[in-house]
């Protein structure tokens, strides 16, 4: 993955030499929010905002959720990106399943987009990717933001009242999110893109812990905070469900599998099988971006054949 430097383009991959060899994750470059009642500049409406991402990532696959969870995909449009990210980063090439190129501006890379918001802009070019049409620029390129935006913003606008970071919640949701992204979410990459064995070992005996520690968790409770269904639910998902097929053997995290864990296996099939999730799954993006991307990791672009998984075996937790 490249970046941008005053807005020109270096395929640079992320430099571990000043950190002994520990991956860290660079900050969202946009921030800003949508509001229902307009006290921003950027309100909710219909038709409004155009959402870019890629089908592999689990940051973007937060947001495909949350667009179906809260019946936005009539109000938000949306557009993926081809699932190799080589020496130009994230394109809108179209000759693969899925990839739909940019049918907003029919441009022909990700980075054309933070371009077009700011020609001299410095970062990485990441997705997800929340694009205002009317301003025309990024609204956000911050995967935990927009989904708090989507899942009450849009409110009056779809009728839909799901909440799934309800206030009274707020206070035992945050630090449980925050492990699981410091452990889990980032973890795996912390494991896979670490260039030392002790930025390795640092990062990987944390994320067991997390693992160990949900499956006790899930063996008391339905879901992470309880019987409700929440955000913490959602951001852990895009996680699990690409653990078995890339994490474990590509990111070296394979002590266990989560199939070797029956009670998050059984979750991670429940939530998959939970309404229109399924949608916004796709193991082919995801397997063959890993594989295919990442050269420091997999020179020679060996697709693995993978475990055969049977997401819709009954899992057993309730209605």
């Amino acid at each position: 993955m490249g970046q941008l430097v005053d807005g020109v383009w270096h395929d640079a991959w992320y430099d571990t030499t000043k950190s002994g060899g520990a991956f860290q994750r660079s900050t969202a470059k946009f921030r800003n929010w949508i509001t229902a009642d307009g006290s921003t500049e950027f309100q909710a409406e219909s038709g409004r905002y155009h959402l870019y991402v890629s089908l592999a990532c689990p940051w973007a696959h937060r947001t495909l959720i949350f667009r179906q969870l809260k019946d936005l995909t009539a109000h938000i449009s949306v557009d993926a990106v081809h699932p190799d990210m080589l020496s130009d980063g994230w394109t809108f090439e179209s000759d693969w399943a899925g990839a739909t190129g940019d049918r907003l501006f029919g441009l022909p890379l990700a980075r054309d987009i933070y371009l077009r918001a700011d020609p001299k802009i410095s970062g990485r070019v990441t997705v997800p990717i929340l694009w205002d049409k009317h301003r025309e620029t990024i609204v956000s390129n911050e995967s935990s933001e927009i989904i708090r935006m989507f899942n009450s913003a849009f409110d009056r606008l779809t009728g839909n009242n799901m909440d799934f970071c309800p206030q009274e919640l707020h206070k035992a949701i945050e630090p449980i999110n925050q492990r699981i992204y410091d452990t889990l979410n980032n973890g795996v990459y912390r494991c896979g893109f670490a260039t030392s064995q002790a930025a390795y070992d640092a990062a990987v005996g944390p994320l067991f812990d997390t693992l160990d520690w949900l499956e006790q968790r899930l063996s008391r409770k339905r879901y992470v905070m309880g019987e409700r269904l929440t955000e913490v639910d959602w951001r852990l998902f895009p996680t699990l469900i690409r653990f078995d097929s890339v994490y474990h053997l590509h990111f070296k995290c394979n002590r266990k599998r989560i199939m070797d864990y029956p009670n998050l296996w059984a979750y991670t099939r429940e939530l998959y099988q939970y309404e229109s999730i399924a949608e916004t799954v796709n193991m082919d993006h995801i397997v063959r971006h890993y594989h295919y991307s990442h050269d420091t990791i997999n020179p020679n672009r060996i697709i693995p054949i993978n475990p055969d998984l049977d997401w819709y075996a009954p899992h057993g937790r309730g209605d």
